[in-house]
């Protein structure tokens, strides 16, 4: 095995790829795209570090280039993106991406799985990554690492500032899912790297689960070979394209560059600049939006924003003074602001909300002067770096006035342009930002800690006398033995004992329980056997899947079998059946109806199957003991939930042995898979003796299970 730590990134949306990132290109293709890639560079290029998986969202589209439906795509020598299917092929805008998302986080298992490495730690970027992340991270037992770079609660509440109606913003953004995806990521965390301490202190605290003592700040890298000071060539193409906008090219820039997205509120700048004759007499405005080329064509946000300028240009007679671009290259944004930098203009980020800015590190090392959003990120890069001015982004007349400073003085220009310089080597170096990292990340690695997922209640702690493992080892195991509890797994303590004693040796043998219990008996019933803490839990007869050791719910077992699962018309439509009772609260299940049966009054359920039928439910009907009936969605069962889990994770069903006593039990013990039913069994088996791959063991209980361990070779 490889040496060095293992760290999977994830950033889902938006366009990557190792270089000519499509920056500005839309609203999904900002500076998270730039940061994670050289992240990933930069880490794979430390000595401690033996692998980097940038993963993300595989895109077949003819409308965006092939290079976004490559597998893999090697960017370094120890890093490489990884693109994996999720939802539909085409390019989609994140705000789509929701319902596919536990598509992509069963992907990444499966490659994880193929990898043959548990990562070390998983971090995730932005809130539809941290709700990938949670649950994987959470899958394994390994620590979740995670980056926001914006926030919903913060971003809506912005929005709702600047005026716009709630139903509408809630349809464009889906603030509801998102911010209840940051919840349970920040719930799940075991660490939150910030660039600010403003975004700690001010937006994460907006947050229930805020918790700043699992917070860090470590503001990102900056890459000086691309960004530096430097005369720039009167021939360059970029500056050919300017120059079709600008009756006096020589002029001073205003420069902004960013998504065109409302957030960048790049309209109140074109207000501010369009009221302003003397303004415009010091300076032209050049506006640098990302790439175009038909806005009708465009999604509605980024259209909406073209429009606006557009109309505002008109509007102000700003032709010849104002430069809208339509496309530029990744390769000419230094060139750009080394070009504002040499006609001493200024850059400018007008930004209703900005959690870092990396824009303004990136024109800070060009030696050009910033002005930005007195808001997250920029408060403290001009802390820091002393080259510029903070405004109030939604007051006009304080835009106004930060320009009308920046162009007071030449000596104050080459001082805010020489403290950038001086800042940014000092405050936004690679080297720093990945030493910071990897010294938390190798800690969180060494503990192993995560926080429990708040995606629904949790039960008790379990308590056993064996050390419990952080990890999960589903990932790494050969083969997996899945027992049910009553009458075969448990019995005799000492068979029992020395089946334990087996499995704690055999370091490749997995160790899962599949019965009709729910959940908290469950881990009572182990915890009074002495039995560790399996490594899946198959609860409430198949309906659920738990996995340790923090006992994380599979989220997408439980909308695989929702498929036209209807529980409140089965209790509507039961609820008169003489005979039939619901049993207490404690055993209903979102996935599992439990009555008690009356024999005496209904002494068969066949009547009750018949209406289920009848009635169009797309259910199935367990009966057991002669008393209990459970009513389930269709596609639960024990023996679904253990081919769900085999394909899940990678197991062929040949290395997978199943153990069973009762008829509960047979779609389980039945198929591929190896099998053993125990001696002491139900004479309902008795008639699977013929069928291949199930051995009838002799032994009773734990001992029929260590049998068929012999038996199979296992």
């Amino acid at each position: 095995m490889q040496q060095g730590l293992y760290i999977v990134l994830i950033s889902i949306h938006g366009l990557i790829r190792g270089d000519r990132l499509e920056l500005g290109r839309d609203a999904d293709t900002g500076g998270q795209t730039r940061y994670v890639v050289e992240l990933a560079r930069q880490l794979a290029a430390h000595p401690r570090v033996a692998q980097v998986d940038l993963v993300t969202r595989l895109i077949n589209d003819p409308k965006v280039s092939a290079d976004y439906a490559q597998p893999i795509e090697p960017i370094a020598d120890r890093a490489r993106i990884v693109r994996l299917p999720c939802g539909p092929r085409r390019y989609l805008r994140k705000e789509v991406l929701w319902p596919y998302l536990d598509v992509f986080a069963d992907e990444l298992l499966r490659h994880l799985r193929q990898s043959g490495r548990m990562p070390d730690v998983i971090h995730s970027h932005y809130a539809d990554a941290g709700y990938v992340g949670c649950r994987v991270a959470g899958w394994l037992g390994v620590p979740l690492v995670h980056t926001g770079h914006s926030l919903g609660r913060v971003k809506r509440q912005r929005l709702l500032d600047q005026g716009s109606k709630p139903d509408v913003i809630e349809e464009q953004f889906h603030f509801t899912t998102r911010i209840e995806a940051e919840e349970q990521t920040l719930a799940s965390a075991s660490l939150i790297i910030a660039s600010t301490h403003q975004e700690v202190e001010e937006q994460y605290s907006l947050y229930d689960h805020y918790n700043p003592e699992r917070m860090m700040v470590i503001p990102p890298g900056l890459d000086t070979e691309r960004f530096y000071p430097a005369a720039v060539s009167s021939d360059l193409p970029i500056l050919k394209e300017l120059r079709r906008f600008l009756v006096e090219p020589e002029k001073p820039f205003i420069f902004c560059l960013s998504r065109p997205v409302p957030r960048k509120n790049v309209a109140a700048l074109v207000k501010v600049y369009g009221t302003d004759p003397m303004l415009q007499e010091r300076a032209n405005l050049v506006l640098v939006l990302g790439n175009r080329t038909d806005i009708s064509k465009m999604e509605a946000s980024p259209r909406q924003v073209f429009t606006e300028l557009f109309s505002l240009v008109d509007r102000y007679d700003l032709y010849g003074k104002v430069a809208y671009p339509k496309t530029h290259t990744s390769d000419e944004v230094p060139d750009l602001y080394r070009l504002a930098a040499q006609q001493r203009g200024v850059f400018i980020n007008p930004a209703l909300t900005e959690p870092f800015g990396l824009t303004l590190i990136e024109a800070s090392a060009c030696g050009l002067p910033i002005l930005a959003t007195a808001d997250g990120g920029p408060k403290e890069i001009i802390r820091n770096c002393q080259n510029g001015l903070l405004f109030d982004a939604l007051d006009p007349e304080a835009i106004r006035t930060a320009l009308h400073q920046a162009f007071a003085s030449d000596t104050q220009w080459q001082e805010w342009s020489n403290n950038g310089l001086k800042g940014v080597q000092q405050h936004y170096s690679w080297h720093s930002h990945v030493e910071a990292y990897l010294k938390a990340i190798s800690q969180l690695a060494e503990k192993s800690v995560l926080p429990a997922l708040s995606v629904q209640r949790q039960p008790a702690p379990y308590r056993r006398n064996a050390t419990p493992t952080n990890r999960n080892r589903l990932l790494t195991l050969e083969r997996l033995l899945v027992s049910d509890i009553d009458n075969t797994l448990i019995g005799d303590r000492s068979a029992l004992e020395r089946l334990l004693e087996v499995l704690q040796h055999r370091l490749e043998l997995g160790f899962g329980v599949a019965t009709g219990r729910h959940l908290e008996i469950t881990l009572d019933v182990l915890n009074e056997w002495g039995v560790p803490l399996p490594d899946v839990l198959i609860t409430s007869v198949g309906s659920e899947i738990h996995y340790g050791p923090h006992l994380v719910p599979d989220t997408s077992w439980s909308q695989h079998i929702s498929y036209r699962w209807e529980p409140q018309r089965v209790r509507d439509i039961l609820a008169n059946v003489p005979g039939l009772t619901l049993q207490p609260k404690d055993n209903q299940r979102s996935h599992k109806i439990s009555y008690t049966v009356d024999i005496e009054v209904l002494p068969s359920i066949t009547p009750v199957l018949r209406l289920l039928r009848q009635q169009k439910l797309h259910c199935r009907s367990i009966f057991s003991h002669n008393q209990f009936l459970d009513i389930l969605p269709l596609r639960a069962s024990k023996g679904d939930a253990l081919r769900y889990l085999a394909l899940k994770w990678g197991y062929p069903l040949q290395k997978l042995l199943v153990a069973g006593d009762s008829g509960n039990d047979e779609q389980m013990l039945t198929g591929n898979t190896l099998a053993v039913v125990v001696g002491n069994h139900s004479p309902e088996l008795d008639k699977l003796r013929d069928v291949p791959q199930i051995y009838f063991a002799e032994g009773h209980y734990a001992q029929g299970i260590l049998e068929a361990i012999d038996y199979y070779g296992f």
